[in-house]
């Protein structure tokens, strides 16, 4: 696909593109609003790292679903009593 310009794609390409781009932006919206209300220590790793990766790079919607996979740690349930 590389080398092609956007009115050469299919439009069922042009379709899965747009559908990606839309995914993943919203993705990485919410887990940048996810990280900002977390404390740093209910996060993997330094929480500056996440917000660069998550507001630089486009990935499909991967990198959005590692960090609520990874990246947060488990809430505190505390138990009934």
């Amino acid at each position: 696909m590389a080398g092609k310009m956007w009115k050469d794609i299919h439009p069922a390409g042009k379709a899965v593109i747009v559908v990606l781009t839309v995914l993943d932006a919203g993705l990485r919206a919410l887990a940048l609003r996810d990280l900002s209300a977390r404390e740093a220590q209910q996060v993997n790793g330094p929480r500056w790292l996440w917000r660069a990766a998550l507001g630089l790079v486009t990935s499909s919607g991967v990198l959005p679903i590692v960090y609520f996979v990874k990246g947060r740690k488990p809430a505190a349930v505390t138990p009934i009593r």
